[in-house]
């Protein structure tokens, strides 16, 4: 029986979000793919405020780094000082290449930096990585 994966995507771009949901569905992912678009709303829905009271905990976060009302870099930082919060991966997931946001990024300890891809098959590689890695070999704790 496939282990059912919960993804936070946190993304502002539509069109990100939608090439991300496609390749993750043609990759047959088993998946629940919840999204934020924006700072704000990210961390309401992993603590639960609000209008996402009743949001599940993700097993994943993919984020990116450029996000309205919040920083993808404040986000990752929240995330990782927050005890109840701190054990959920991190994967940024940026347009950006820069040598000085990727050592940010893994001194605020994200899990992985992947610079987001320009084209469908690119986004199809990180589905597929996604799949193989995060879902078939990482072993989550129980909330």
């Amino acid at each position: 029986m496939e282990q059912m994966v919960r993804l936070l995507l946190v993304e502002d771009s539509e069109d990100d979000i939608e090439l991300t949901r496609a390749r993750l569905l043609s990759c047959k992912l088993l998946h629940e793919l919840l999204v934020a678009r924006d700072g704000e709303e990210v961390m309401d829905i992993l603590h639960r405020r609000g209008a996402h009271a009743g949001a599940p905990r993700p097993d994943l976060v993919l984020l990116d780094l450029n996000l309205p009302r919040k920083s993808g870099r404040e986000v990752l930082a929240e995330i990782k000082a927050d005890p109840s919060l701190r054990r959920i991966p991190v994967v940024v997931l940026t347009s950006s290449a820069t040598e000085e946001d990727i050592l940010r990024s893994y001194d605020l300890q994200a899990s992985a930096y992947v610079t987001k891809p320009v084209d469908l098959a690119g986004f199809g590689k990180i589905a597929r990585a996604i799949e193989d890695f995060w879902v078939a070999l990482v072993r989550y704790p129980s909330a």
